[in-house]
């Protein structure tokens, strides 16, 4: 049976991404920092820090996976600006310990990498896999150099090692640190709070593609299992809204008049106004095609904050 090892399991994408390999035949194992809560349907879960190389070389070692997937990172464009330094390092050279672990222990094993639409140069015109790459943010940056990592350690020491660009999604489980979820958060609490109340938001004025993290493990599921590593696939619903057309949804769910107000804090130094996905290149080669809506995972979200 093949056995897939997650990196980063106790993540908001990590308990959706173990569903989906558990339902389709294999043996998941998971592995996150110390005093993370980790997903019930692993088989077994192991305390990892990726930034310790011989920690990440103990648990490969002890699960002898035919399958790695790394979703340990700092994921949060806002975030990466707070602690770049911090963000290369997990995002770099935690992925490099995990490579070179696998090379010395598990070489035949495949593994997918995670990149991400803020390593393209900007569009506004949906974003194929040939759109240039040039990253204007840390964490963008730290995509970049992983890639640029993977290719060196594919080339010198033939590892499997596969990519996706993903873009933005979400879902139920995810932090406040994004937007969506903030949102139906503050919404949520002024609906309870029988009053009307203030939204604080960033800039209202861009467009972004987001996907239901369902679609998304559904693609790094497909793509770790296809035949040729060396394709990169853009992953997204290829649907790009208004920032203030989310709000607006969400808004229309209150009880309670909702005004907004916009908070500083939320402003970013740098902010692309448009990103969109063009995810033909999957769904030709792989036959992958979004199935949620976005605004029906919005009042999911919604709902589940709510009714809490």
């Amino acid at each position: 049976m093949n056995k897939v090892l997650i990196f980063g399991a106790g993540g908001f994408v990590g308990p959706h991404l173990v569903r989906e390999m558990a339902s389709h035949g294999y043996e998941v194992y998971g592995s996150d920092r110390s005093g993370v809560k980790m997903p019930e349907d692993c088989v077994k879960t192991y305390e990892c820090d990726i930034l310790d190389a011989e920690m990440v070389k103990s648990v490969i070692y002890k699960v002898q996976p035919t399958h790695i997937i790394n979703l340990a990172a700092i994921s949060s464009v806002g975030l990466s600006w707070k602690l770049p330094q911090q963000t290369m390092e997990i995002n770099v050279c935690g992925a490099v310990n995990i490579l070179d672990a696998m090379r010395e222990i598990t070489p035949d094993a495949r593994i997918l990498l995670i990149g991400s639409s803020e390593e393209y140069m900007p569009s506004a015109d949906p974003i194929g896999e040939d759109q240039p790459i040039n990253a204007n943010n840390p964490y963008g940056i730290s995509k970049v150099s992983l890639e640029q990592f993977s290719s060196v350690y594919h080339k010198r020491y033939g590892l499997q090692i596969y990519h996706v660009r993903a873009f933005n999604h979400t879902g139920p489980g995810q932090g406040d640190n994004f937007v969506i979820p903030s949102w139906c958060r503050q919404v949520a609490e002024i609906s309870r709070s029988g009053k009307p109340g203030v939204l604080k938001t960033g800039n209202l004025d861009i467009q972004r593609d987001f996907s239901d993290v369902r679609d998304i493990v559904r693609a790094y599921r497909m793509v770790i299992e296809s035949d040729d590593c060396e394709e990169i696939y853009n992953v997204g619903s290829g649907r790009s809204l208004h920032l203030r057309e989310l709000v607006e949804a969400i808004t229309a769910l209150s009880e309670q008049p909702v005004s907004l107000e916009t908070d500083p804090k939320l402003l970013r130094p740098i902010e692309n106004p448009v990103i969109c996905c063009d995810h033909t290149h999957i769904t030709e080669k792989l036959g992958w095609e979004p199935e949620h809506d976005i605004l029906d995972t919005i009042r999911e979200i919604y709902l589940g904050l709510v009714n809490r």
